[in-house]
């Protein structure tokens, strides 16, 4: 054999060994796992979450002005709003138990839970859809937040 065909051999073999661990570090699922993710709280989050905090995620007029009511309209969740201020595991008991739960000392809130609508998984779902239309920016200072906020 010459020297050019045993370096193409090897170069075959180097590449179909990257292909198998590439492929078995379930990278091409990954990407396809997440989308799938993202798309279902995408469709949760309209049948739950849209009719207060808005298709597109813009919330209500004057979010931090409280109405006669005392209350507050419903945040945007968009880059504009504070929720990417607030660590995974809060917005989670939010969303499954209501702010008026999770604040306490008597608070008043129209969020109420969705606990016994959503799954933590679907929970998680809508919070992967809404982190997914933030700028790059806003989600890296979110997941630096949920990591400082870890037990």
């Amino acid at each position: 054999m010459t020297r050019n065909a045993l370096i193409l051999i090897a170069a075959v073999g180097l590449a179909a060994a990257i292909l198998i661990l590439w492929r078995g570090s379930g990278a091409t699922g990954t990407a396809a796992q997440d989308q799938a993710v993202i798309a279902l709280g995408q469709r949760l989050y309209v049948d739950n979450c849209a009719s207060c905090h808005g298709a597109d995620l813009e919330g209500q007029p004057d979010w931090q002005t409280p109405l006669a009511s005392g209350r507050y309209p419903a945040p945007p969740h968009d880059e504009t709003g504070h929720t990417w201020h607030h660590a995974d595991a809060l917005l989670v008991q939010i969303i499954r138990d209501g702010t008026a739960a999770v604040v306490g000392d008597g608070y008043k809130s129209d969020m109420p839970g969705f606990g016994d609508v959503m799954s933590d998984d679907q929970i998680a779902a809508v919070l992967a859809y809404i982190k997914s239309t933030w700028p790059e920016r806003e989600r890296a200072i979110q997941s630096r937040i949920t990591k400082d906020s870890a037990p």
